[in-house]
């Protein structure tokens, strides 16, 4: 897709680095290579990258266009705390900060981490709208649906973060590809826990039919 000049994003409810939205963007031998600290030292010395820096130093074009999930944790060094939790701190023992690295790559772009600042950004969208935007919602995975309106900083409906992203992404005349995962409903289902499985499902539902409405 981003060969043949289209944008490019992911939404999801679990961490950007996690498997699903991973594999767009991703190439490990291991899944759970979300950040540095879960690398092994000889895959490190071997010259083996994790998926965080994979999403951030994506190499094709100008890079993911679009990415809304959680996992803030992932792109932090773990000397730095997380703004919506202080007693968390990042993982990455690289010393790496990848969040200010991608707002270096992409000056033009939007970095977001609550809910005030996404409805900021699509306040902009009669006017100029960044190429780029990357939201982290949470140091980890995001709220469960029923849980959502708990969050302190408040986090965006799967339906939500679906508008943004097409609206943000047709604005390339040659197109756009878009993944969007209802990810937490498999997390439910792990767990055993069929209210939360079927509540994430119409969740995921209404994203489909947000889709629906925005596209032909």
């Amino acid at each position: 897709a981003k060969a043949a000049s289209l944008s490019v994003g992911i939404v999801t409810t679990t961490r950007l680095t996690h498997a699903t939205p991973a594999a767009t963007y991703g190439h490990v031998p291991e899944r759970n290579w979300e950040t540095d600290s879960a690398v092994s030292q000889d895959a490190l010395q071997q010259g083996c990258t994790d998926l965080a820096q994979q999403l951030i130093n994506f190499p094709v074009g100008d890079g993911i266009n679009v990415a809304f999930g959680g996992g803030r944790t992932k792109f932090m060094p773990n000397t730095l705390s997380d703004p919506e939790y202080p007693k968390k701190f990042g993982e990455r023992r690289d010393g790496r900060n990848l969040i200010t690295q991608w707002q270096r790559q992409h000056p033009q772009g939007i970095y977001v981490w609550n809910t005030t600042q996404l409805k900021n950004l699509t306040s902009a969208f009669s006017g100029s709208v960044p190429s780029h935007v990357l939201a982290l919602f949470e140091p980890s995975h995001m709220r469960y649906e029923h849980e959502r309106m708990q969050d302190i900083a408040g986090e965006p409906s799967l339906a939500e973060m679906t508008e943004v992203a097409i609206r943000l992404l047709n604005r390339n005349s040659d197109g756009y590809f878009l993944v969007v995962e209802g990810g937490r409903i498999d997390h439910a289902l792990h767990s055993g826990n069929a209210y939360r499985a079927l509540d994430e499902t119409i969740s995921f539902a209404a994203a489909v039919q947000v889709a629906v409405d925005l596209t032909s």
